[in-house]
């Protein structure tokens, strides 16, 4: 009787779920948004939700739920019900904040679906128009005549930027000293004002600053070139071989999503990300597609969260 039960539950099941993709969504979808208005996680969220909108014809709302490194979103996201209208967009600090918080409202492995990769950006490194130091090259030959004396900046403790520096440093086999600010403003002008001697900022933030002359840029943390500074190399063909890093943004769900609504979301927003106007929207905001296929983005989020770990440790981050 067991048996027989449990193959009706089976083709119940698989009767039902391609029919709630089919019809999927039949209402308004919310997106929680894990950090505030304003932020490069809410400016993503908000032109993919645009998109998704226009493709569903129903309304995707951006629910902006900022806190606790994203975690306090995260938490709502993972007690929603697994019916595909709550879902989440975060940044990498999904799979930092695992080894930066002592205890969490939810377990990143068990209490999502991951669905898909957005976006990512990379950080450039920025000097004073006034440094003699122009490329990679001469950044480690000063780091390395003056260990422990040459100052560089991050936007905070555990922030993208501060975890961006932790990883050159390892991979570069430097020692620098960090200077953690309370945001990528404070150090822009500290490092226009000369106060301050290296930062990895944002590249959306520091662009502006660069094409203006104010800031000179030495390199960016992406695989390939950006495209909106093509004549900046990166840091891996400037000195430091396989070198990265992105700030990324991802879509996930609540542990339980059925797998006919997640493969519909996921041909979206592949659909999504590859519209023109919204590559031209991302553009602006110094963001591309993120290259990894929706199949892979779990594998991508468990590597993620290992490297993360492995810089926190290194870097002796202690958890909050």
């Amino acid at each position: 009787m067991r048996r027989t039960i449990g193959i009706f539950a089976v083709a119940l099941a698989a009767g039902v779920f391609p029919a709630a993709a089919q019809n999927y969504p039949a209402r308004p979808v919310r997106v929680i948004v894990t950090f505030p208005a304003g932020t490069a996680t809410d400016i993503v969220a908000r032109i993919v939700a645009q998109k998704l909108t226009e493709l569903w014809g129903q309304n995707v709302i951006a629910d902006n739920r900022g806190g606790a490194g994203g975690s306090i979103g995260s938490a709502i996201a993972a007690r929603s019900v697994p019916d595909g209208y709550t879902l989440m967009i975060n940044s990498n600090a999904h799979a930092a904040n695992p080894s930066m918080y002592a205890k969490l409202p939810y377990d990143t492995f068990k209490d999502f679906t991951d669905i898909a990769g957005l976006t990512g950006t990379p950080n450039v490194m920025v000097v004073n128009p006034g440094s003699k130091v122009k490329t990679i090259g001469e950044f480690l030959a000063d780091a390395k005549a003056r260990p422990g004396k040459v100052n560089f900046a991050s936007a905070g403790v555990g922030s993208g930027t501060h975890l961006n520096l932790e990883k050159f440093k390892l991979a570069a086999h430097i020692d620098v000293v960090h200077v953690p600010y309370k945001g990528s403003p404070e150090v822009i002008t500290d490092l226009i004002g000369g106060r301050i001697d290296y930062f990895f900022c944002p590249l959306s933030a520091g662009l502006p600053f660069v094409r203006d002359g104010k800031l000179r840029g030495i390199a960016v943390t992406s695989a390939k070139r950006s495209s909106l500074i093509p004549n900046l190399p990166t840091v891996a063909e400037s000195g430091v071989p396989g070198f990265e890093f992105l700030l990324w943004f991802g879509l996930w769900g609540p542990a339980g999503l059925p797998p006919g609504i997640v493969g519909k979301i996921q041909n979206d927003v592949v659909r999504a990300l590859g519209s023109p106007d919204v590559r031209e929207r991302l553009a602006a905001v110094a963001n591309d597609p993120l290259e990894v296929k929706p199949k892979d983005f779990a594998k991508f989020v468990h590597q993620e969260t290992a490297d993360t770990t492995r810089i926190i440790k290194a870097a002796g981050i202690q958890p909050q």
